[in-house]
């Protein structure tokens, strides 16, 4: 079900706890300079393994957003297998809808998480507002959720009716441990004990705003370099108010690190001041020695960390990201 603007349940969800799984990033297309044998399997293990958790201990999954890595994933046997993990979940597990989720301003039909929402593997939260309530052995917990792009509430007091707490998920650039451009500082929201965001790639230290606790728990998917020391965790909430990682399997091994060591008396070729997406994808060829890197994946992870410095429209992302996946297989075949 696609959820905006009403309660996805008319009673409590009765659970021993939460489960919060942060940006899975799932695509058929071999990230950056990841070199693992077989790809998506060891993300789509991560996930097997936070289902068999979730069912064990009782908890409801809360996917923090950007379930797939494009808006629309053209391998349909990945849908279906993504689809077959989270159907195997005793409790429909709840979706926000993050950045790379969408390929316009909101979800729409053309989005490969609408497909798993209105097929019913996943309940997929459209528009900010209340989700549902749960009941973790007596304690009634608001669930309330503000998807990429839309503005997150400063008050919710009264959204929810005769429960102890509200908690938000979002998908928002938040200033944890320090500022950057386009970052929010983490504010006090009326009538909130705990915010979870997801889009933060790393695990952030929780920051106390008012009686507000803000917490990042970072991805359990490492897309690129910048990320190899980040342990992939989902976190588990219990009745008792704890807040836990899960460590999920993960090898330590799994980065290209060709040409990190560089030589600083060459002057890089990146222009800072180069604004536009496809420019850069032209001037990468130069830019980047793509002998080390015969499937381009170097080459991507230059361009996907200039989309993260811009803020790149998802949709010109999947254009530039479908051109050089064009570039790479005209290569090889000449």
């Amino acid at each position: 079900m696609i959820v905006a603007g009403h309660l996805l349940y008319q009673d409590p969800v009765q659970v021993e706890g939460l489960m919060f799984v942060g940006d899975p990033h799932i695509t058929s297309s071999r990230p950056g300079r990841r070199k693992d044998p077989t790809w998506p399997d060891p993300v789509l293990r991560k996930l097997e393994h936070c289902v068999e958790i979730a069912n064990q201990r009782g908890l409801a999954m809360i996917l923090l957003g950007d379930l797939f890595d494009d808006p629309f994933e053209k391998d349909e046997a990945l849908k279906t297998r993504v689809s077959r993990i989270l159907k195997a979940l005793k409790i429909p597990p709840i979706a926000n809808v993050g950045n790379h989720d969408i390929a316009n301003s909101r979800l729409s039909d053309g989005d490969s998480l609408a497909f798993l929402a209105v097929n019913d593997t996943l309940d997929a939260v459209a528009a900010s507002g209340p989700v549902c309530v749960f009941d973790l052995g007596g304690v009634k917990l608001g669930l309330g959720m503000t998807p990429y792009g839309q503005e997150i509430p400063t008050d919710v007091t009264g959204v929810f009716s005769g429960v102890n707490a509200v908690l938000w998920v979002t998908h928002h650039d938040i200033a944890f441990e320090e500022t950057y451009p386009g970052a929010v500082n983490p504010f006090p929201i009326e009538g909130c004990k705990l915010v979870v965001n997801g889009h933060v790639h790393t695990r952030k230290k929780h920051v106390v705003a008012g009686a507000t606790t803000w917490l990042n728990p970072g991805n359990i998917n490492r897309l690129s370099i910048d990320v190899i020391d980040h342990v992939p965790c989902a976190w588990t909430l219990d009745r008792n108010s704890r807040f836990e990682p899960v460590e999920l399997p993960f090898e330590s091994d799994v980065f290209d690190l060709t040409g990190r060591l560089v030589d600083p008396t060459k002057p890089s070729p990146r222009d800072e001041n180069i604004s536009s997406a496809f420019v850069t994808l032209l001037q990468a060829e130069d830019a980047v020695d793509t002998s080390a890197s015969a499937d381009g994946g170097i080459m991507l992870e230059e361009i996907e960390q200039k989309f993260e410095r811009d803020n790149t429209p998802p949709s010109v992302r999947a254009m530039v990201r479908d051109l050089l996946r064009e570039a790479v297989a005209r290569k090889a075949a000449a």
